[in-house]
């Protein structure tokens, strides 16, 4: 598991509009500025991911043992998954973390979610620079004056700060972490890339 030592890269931000549920908490945690939702909304369990696209961990994660919660548990309608940003581990992970919000403007949040873990090299190499965020943006298809105009004025930095604040607030660490909040708020967390037995056992436990 990768430890927090919090410095985060500013930018300047420009005003944005984010037409979000502002109301939506979930268990401890305010995810009105996470992720969409992957999965059913009415999913009974949800699992919350604390994580930054140039974590390697992460990367592990979501390669080995994402999959098949997938298949088994979201695909089924039994649980759903939010991914908080803690962009903390270098220059790249704010804007990295940005860049899947301008994808979300265009509906491709999760493939472009899926394409950073699947492109990501070492801390700062330059897999996630800008020019390397708008060429994974042109593979998915995206429409590249609005992506472009979105990702050079950092429009959603305020919501990346607003999630690796929370993340804080919530006593994270460390990533990947993981809550998993089942009915009448029952919260488990897991620290680091557990394999899918880890999380089968709880989500058992609360089904």
């Amino acid at each position: 598991m990768i430890i927090v030592v919090l410095v985060l890269f500013y930018q300047n931000p420009n005003s944005e509009s984010i037409n979000l549920d502002m109301n939506r908490k979930i268990g401890t945690v305010d995810t009105s500025l996470a992720s969409p939702i992957m999965g059913s909304s009415n999913a009974p369990i949800t699992i919350i991911e604390f994580g930054d696209y140039q974590c390697p961990n992460c990367k592990k994660w979501f390669l080995n043992t994402k999959p098949d919660i997938k298949s088994n548990y979201i695909d089924t309608g039994k649980v759903k998954l939010v991914f908080v940003d803690i962009a903390f581990l270098g220059k790249d992970s704010i804007p990295a973390s940005i860049a899947t919000y301008c994808a979300e403007e265009q509906g491709k949040y999760w493939e472009y979610h899926g394409f950073l873990y699947s492109n990501q090299l070492s801390i700062d190499n330059g897999w996630a620079n800008s020019d390397s965020l708008k060429g994974y943006a042109s593979n998915l298809g995206l429409n590249m004056d609005m992506f472009v105009s979105c990702l050079d004025s950092a429009k959603y930095q305020k919501r990346v700060e607003f999630n690796t604040n929370e993340a804080q607030r919530n006593g994270v660490i460390g990533t990947p972490t993981f809550f998993i909040i089942g009915p009448e708020g029952i919260q488990e967390k897991v620290n680091g890339p557990q394999p899918y037995s880890v999380f089968e056992k709880i989500i058992e436990s609360m089904l």
